[in-house]
Order: structure tokens, then C-alpha cells, then sequence
């Protein structure tokens, strides 16, 4: 471990109408001795948001909160967040999950990343206060991704929605970034976490993984996190066929990305075809779909999937492993 300004923490919270959680993210960030600073953007609330992270203030002046009057997404929130920050690690916080104590200490063990991921812990919301006590404990194991098993990461297979590497919350290196240029993609509110490691991948990040768990997510069964529009969609995948314009890939770094895009560009013409459909009815959306004849095997798939997901196993939460004192967690680990 290199020195304690080196290893000092900008921990990142973009939030909206997060009032009933956000103390408990903000109180769990300012725990960690390595956090020098945490910056909550509240995100065009309308909940007195902001009035709640300020109610989990420890007084070492280390909180700042600033507010957005108009919602502008996750990606200008964070990106406000970097430029007003100055601590040389940047660690993103959901404003409604939490880090367990000691998350830090664990991922600064060694300096040998430009960004260093945890494993992640699934706690339903009403067991969050012994959450801790039953953490199990893994060993680290530590592994370094590629942008190739990144992106297969988040390319979504039958039954399950959502990649498992992409739910990841990695700590970033502040000098990696700004030699990059690199900033969240503003245009994205689905996927912009991805769009922006994939991105530092290219430019042969280090990407490090370490199997022992420092990150709380909590499940709520009301989450609106897995919503979305299908301009999201489309936004996303424009976002994968500029990276491919831009070039300087290896052939299968490239050969990753365009199934990345094809698989979200085929979500993307599924939706925007039930779109039509349930704004003007059935003959407009088939006339969209001969209009459009590469997509109909994406509409015809994704429609036929659809009617057979009750007897399919999955959802949209990450598949999770269970451990032995009752937790989910994200990666599959070893005990210590």
C-alpha cells in the first residue's frame, strides 16, 4: 500500500428522492478512515433529499452536498461530483445501498489497479442492521479483467437480465481517468457505468477484482432500478458503435463489443416495436417490423421469450451465490 494521501477516497453519491436511504449510504461512506471526501448530488428531488444526507453528517467536515434544481441523470451527477472533488480515488455509492466497515482498507491492500473492484453483498432492506454481523468472509483471490470478459460480463443470457461484472462498484483511479479524458457519457441513463469502463478498458486499464466483500446492496421490492426507456436502449447501443468508430481495438476486443451491441440493439427494436404496438396497434408495429426486416428476428425472439418466462428461471437482479451464514453475494468466493 502506497501512502495515506495517495489512498485518500472521493466517495460519489448521485441521488434522487432517496431521502428514507440516503443516510444510512452517506453515515457508511463517512465510517471508512480512508474517505477523505464524500460528495452527494442531489439529483432534482423532490423529497428532501438533500436535507437527509445532510441529517448523517459527522461534523468532520468531509460532506458535501450540492443540488441539481432540474434531474440531469446518474452520469451528470457523478460527473459534477468528479469536478468539484479533488481526492485521487473515486469510488460510486447507489443512494440506497451501503459499504460494510473495512470495504477500503481490503481494496487498497495493494496499488497495482487503475480500478479495483469488491464483491457485492444482496441484503433484503429489513435485515441491513445485522447485516454485518452475518458478512461471510472470503479470500480475496484477487483476478485482473479484460475488456473481452468485461463486456461478455454484460451481455445478458437467457433467464438472466442483467451481467454479473457489470453490477460491480469499482474504485477508479482520479489520474487514470483525467489522462484519458474519460468522463460518465451524459447522453446515457442506462448503461453509463459500463459505456465508461469499457471505454478505460480500451485504453488498457488495469481491472482488478478481489473476491472479498466490502459493498451492501439493498434489495427493495419496490426498486425502480431495473426500468428503463427504449430510448435508453438506443442511446446505448450508439454508445458501443462509437467506441467501435473509434478504433484502436484489438480484433476481438471489437468482435466482444459489436455482440454487446447487437444484443442491446436487439433489445432496443423488441421494445420499440411493443411501443407502437400499445401506442397504435398491431398494424402500424407489423408495418414497422417489414419496414425493418433485420429486426424481426430480434421482435420475433424476444416476443416468443417473453411468453415463455414462467418457465424460465431468472429475473432482473444478477445471479447471486449463496454463503453460509444466509447473505447473497454477487461473485462466487471461497472462504478465508
Amino acid at each position: 500500500m502506497t501512502d495515506s494521501a495517495e489512498n485518500s477516497v472521493c466517495v460519489i453519491i448521485a441521488a434522487k428522492n432517496a431521502s428514507e436511504t440516503i443516510g444510512l449510504a452517506v453515515a457508511s461512506a463517512l465510517r471508512e478512515p480512508e474517505v477523505a471526501e464524500v460528495v452527494v448530488i442531489d439529483d432534482g428531488s423532490t423529497d428532501g433529499t438533500a436535507a437527509a444526507a445532510a441529517s448523517a453528517d459527522d461534523g468532520s467536515g468531509r460532506l458535501t452536498i450540492r443540488e441539481f434544481e432540474k434531474n440531469r441523470g446518474p452520469a451528470a451527477a457523478r460527473n459534477h461530483a468528479i469536478e468539484i472533488s479533488r481526492a485521487p480515488l473515486i469510488g460510486i455509492l447507489d443512494a440506497d445501498d451501503f459499504f460494510f466497515p473495512g470495504r477500503f482498507a481490503s481494496l487498497l491492500a495493494a496499488d497495482d489497479w487503475d480500478f479495483v473492484a469488491d464483491n457485492i453483498a444482496f441484503v433484503n432492506a429489513d435485515t441491513v442492521p445485522d447485516a454485518h454481523a452475518r458478512l461471510d468472509h472470503f479470500d480475496a483471490k484477487p483476478r485482473f479483467l479484460d475488456l473481452v470478459a468485461f463486456v461478455e460480463g454484460n451481455i445478458s443470457k437467457r433467464g438472466v437480465r442483467r451481467g454479473e461484472i457489470g453490477f460491480l462498484k469499482p474504485l477508479m483511479r482520479r489520474s487514470f481517468l483525467d489522462a484519458h479524458g474519460l468522463r460518465y457519457n451524459e447522453a446515457l441513463r442506462l448503461g453509463e457505468d459500463y459505456d465508461l469502463y469499457v471505454r478505460a478498458l480500451a485504453r488498457r486499464a488495469r481491472y482488478k477484482i478481489i473476491h472479498s466483500c466490502g459493498y451492501g446492496a439493498v434489495v427493495r421490492s419496490d426498486s425502480l432500478s431495473g426500468r428503463h426507456r427504449t430510448e435508453d436502449l438506443r442511446r446505448l447501443y450508439e454508445a458501443d458503435q462509437a467506441v467501435l468508430a473509434k478504433g484502436g481495438l484489438s480484433s476481438a476486443d471489437a468482435a466482444a463489443i459489436r455482440r454487446h451491441e447487437r444484443h442491446i440493439r436487439d433489445r432496443y427494436e423488441l421494445r420499440h416495436f411493443l411501443d407502437i404496438k400499445s401506442q397504435s396497434g398491431l398494424l402500424p408495429a407489423a408495418g414497422y417490423a417489414l419496414a425493418h426486416p433485420f429486426a424481426v428476428p430480434a421482435i420475433a425472439g424476444g416476443i416468443l421469450a417473453d411468453k415463455t418466462e414462467r418457465f424460465r428461471k431468472g429475473g432482473g437482479a444478477p445471479i447471486a451465490h449463496s454463503g453460509a451464514n444466509g447473505l447473497r453475494y454477487l461473485l462466487q468466493a471461497a472462504p478465508e
